[in-house]
């Protein structure tokens, strides 16, 4: 990704140096967010999808194990990923008073 403005620090080539995503990812990507917003599961989850060398990284809050599980099955169902990273969290549910 690359910024047009400079950095606080004056050095605008700071982001220059960064890998342009690989089309591929950016593909998987896509089409691993397409599932989890479709599945009924996973589609109200705060889930943020990532995909770098073909692995799909999984993150964010889910509200139970059910649709951590699932989302990370979505993912691997995904043509192209080669693994999944799921560093989904379980929110806690609070307790009324």
């Amino acid at each position: 990704m690359y910024m047009p403005w400079s950095h606080p620090d004056g050095n605008w080539a700071a982001n220059v140096d960064r890998p342009e995503p690989d089309s591929d990812d950016l593909r998987i990507e896509a089409l691993v967010a397409q599932r989890l917003s479709i599945d009924w599961t996973t589609r109200r989850q705060q889930i943020t999808v990532s995909v770098q060398n073909r692995v799909a990284i999984l993150a964010g809050l889910v509200y139970g194990d059910e649709a951590r599980r699932v989302a990370a099955e979505l993912a691997w169902d995904v043509p192209g990923v080669v693994d999944v990273c799921n560093m989904l969290r379980i929110a806690e549910r609070r307790r009324r008073r």
